[in-house]
């Protein structure tokens, strides 16, 4: 008998757009499609199991194998740094990791230290470190926006989708650091473990990517 599949889901867009991808693939979802606060899933063929966690535990919990396959963004697999496989781009959520700020912020005129507001401070820090420039990163974990705005900060970095929310508080991309979509994450020992299972799947998903694309 075949080992059970387990994916780390994050409830939402995410958790939308992997089920289209999966639907392709010949699972069966309609258990995550109906209303429920369950937490644990599992499909009417008892094959794959559906664990749905907040994003930025994704890659926790597929390094730990308690579940062998996941699905996250890169802006928070750069966050996280955890030792998973990313194997496939799925090309969705896209969006970009940007510096933002008041229009005439000068980046690299700073008599002191920037001060850059984000929940991504480990992006930051890796990326100014990469500069050699001196910054103070303030942690945050909502309404980054208002860093700069209330003199918290004198920038931000973060997500940047449509920049629609930047326009309205008259803030602006000063600089992108990376373009990030949607990635299929796999644990290590579970590629192995579970081979015969999850390489077909991962081929058929990548074949489904290649041909949206």
């Amino acid at each position: 008998m075949s080992e059970k599949i387990k994916f780390a889901l994050a409830k939402g867009r995410l958790a939308e757009k992997s089920v289209d991808i999966l639907e392709k693939c010949g699972i069966d979802c309609r258990c995550i499609l109906e209303p429920s606060r369950k937490l644990v899933m599992t499909d009417v063929s008892g094959k794959y199991e559906f664990i749905f966690v907040k994003p930025s535990d994704v890659p926790i919990y597929v390094e730990h194998g308690v579940a062998d396959i996941g699905v996250v963004g890169k802006d928070t697999l750069l966050e996280e740094g955890r030792d998973v496989y990313e194997l496939i781009d799925l090309g969705f959520a896209k969006c970009r990791l940007c510096l933002a700020g008041y229009k005439d912020t000068d980046l690299t005129n700073y008599r002191n230290s920037l001060k850059v507001a984000t929940k991504y401070v480990n992006v930051a820090k890796d990326y100014f470190d990469g500069k050699g420039q001196n910054v103070e990163i303030i942690p945050l974990h909502g309404s980054i926006e208002l860093g700069p705005i209330i003199g918290l900060s004198d920038i931000i970095l973060d997500i940047v989708e449509s920049g629609k929310t930047l326009q309205e508080n008259d803030l602006c991309v000063l600089e992108e650091i990376v373009k990030c979509s949607a990635r299929l994450i796999v644990n290590k020992v579970s590629l192995k473990t579970k081979a015969e299972e999850i390489k077909p799947l991962v081929n058929k998903i990548d074949e489904i990517i290649k041909t949206q694309n």
